[in-house]
């Protein structure tokens, strides 16, 4: 990865610290189902950058209630679900939305930043993933080899 991608992809890298999402779950709980479209914003972006699966999953989920209910929030909207998509390991919807917030602001160097960070991570995951499988039929190839020479003998 460049250097130059490093300081606008710093949140698809960076987690929040427990103490802090706590404050924001506390916000929003207290604010209840009338919790204002900030506080709710607030939450959701929190638990994108958790490293826990679960808190990212209720983040987007949260993050699309926004999107689909707030116009004025789609940008931040779709480059925040773009990013928990990307830690969540959905790559390809993780391009959809970098690509609908690219279609909308070419120019967001941001956005190009965490575009490339995707793709570098498919790439990445497709050689591991193209490694293993390779690694899987050589073992099979060698297991066959060993049972037809064993039933030959």
């Amino acid at each position: 990865m460049s250097d130059s991608i490093l300081p606008y992809a710093a949140d698809a890298e960076q987690s929040l610290a427990p103490e802090e999402l706590l404050v924001l779950q506390r916000q929003f709980e207290r604010e209840g189902p009338r919790a204002r479209i900030q506080t709710k914003f607030n939450y959701a972006w929190g638990l994108i950058k958790s490293t826990k699966k679960r808190e990212q999953q209720l983040g987007v989920r949260l993050m699309h209630e926004i999107y689909d209910g707030h116009t004025e929030r789609k940008r931040e909207c779709l480059y925040y679900l773009a990013i928990g998509y990307y830690k969540m390991g959905e790559y390809a919807n993780a391009r959809v939305y970098i690509e609908q917030l690219l279609a909308l602001e070419p120019g967001n160097a941001q956005a190009r930043s965490l575009r490339e960070l995707i793709d570098q991570r498919v790439s990445r995951d497709g050689l591991i993933g193209l490694a293993v499988s390779g690694g899987a039929i050589a073992l099979v190839g060698i297991v066959a080899a060993a049972i037809f020479k064993k039933r030959s003998q």
